[in-house]
């Protein structure tokens, strides 16, 4: 683990003063990639990474609020993640369970589970939903914990939940298709009513998305660090942000 420099708090100081407050992204993705490489790198147990790497998850909340972010969605575990070994998955679960409950007393950030939390155990599903209900007040940076996500099953999702909406209203196959629109689905995802990511983290090297908030990223700017996640740093995060105010965004066109 690297030891903080003495100059590294000024430096902060001064990346977070040279952030304009009107391009500050609204809504930061992270993909909290490399806790089990971490721990590989110090002889240490893949739940010791994942344990390092919850522990870095309330910096990075404060991190954001300090800037003026709205929300902050967290990938913690995937769909994929769910077929590892027993031993792990259970290790990694109770992990996110501790984590989520902890951000929830702290009172200060409002959380929204997201993903096929079906295929969750009813003990981990328990403590997300507790963590949401218990923070459903408060006022200021909304986070999204996504546990047991995947960007296809949202969008999977979120067409069935169209069809199960235009079916109740008695519409026919036909009728749905000739009315069909971009919005039908952006209605129903598990973001809804919040703004798209303008800006997505990921640690660890690791130069792609996997499927993170795939409908919703058409026109975010993405930001690769080398760090892994336990080792990510305040001014890791203010580069971040710095690259992407610094970038012309296009949207498009």
């Amino acid at each position: 683990m690297r030891l903080p420099h003495p100059m590294y708090g000024l430096y902060e100081r001064r990346l977070a003063a040279s952030l304009p407050a009107d391009r500050v992204p609204r809504h930061v993705g992270v993909i909290l990639d490399g806790n089990r490489r971490w721990a590989r790198s110090v002889g240490l147990s893949s739940a010791t990474g994942h344990r390092a790497g919850a522990q870095k998850i309330a910096d990075l909340l404060e991190w954001s609020e300090s800037i003026g972010v709205e929300v902050v969605t967290l990938w913690m575990l995937s769909t994929d993640n769910l077929s590892r070994e027993p031993d792990e998955l259970d290790a990694l679960l109770e992990i996110i369970e501790d984590t989520v409950l902890e951000l929830a007393a702290c009172g200060r950030w409002r959380l929204q589970p997201m993903g096929s939390l079906d295929r969750l155990p009813d003990h981990t599903v328990a403590a997300l939903r507790d963590a949401q209900e218990r923070t459903t007040g408060v006022v200021g940076l909304h986070v999204n914990v996504a546990v047991g996500y995947g960007g296809r099953q949202e969008i999977t999702d979120a067409v069935r939940a169209v069809l199960r909406q235009q079916a109740a209203a008695g519409a026919s196959l036909e009728e749905l298709a000739e009315a069909f629109e971009v919005d039908h689905i952006a209605e129903h995802l598990y973001t809804k009513g919040q703004p798209d990511p303008e800006l997505l983290i990921r640690t660890s090297g690791e130069q792609r998305l996997g499927g993170f908030l795939m409908w919703q990223s058409a026109h975010s700017e993405y930001y690769f660090c080398e760090a892994y996640w336990p080792d990510f740093r305040k001014v890791d995060f203010l580069r971040a942000v710095r690259a992407y105010v610094a970038r012309e965004r296009r949207m498009g066109r």
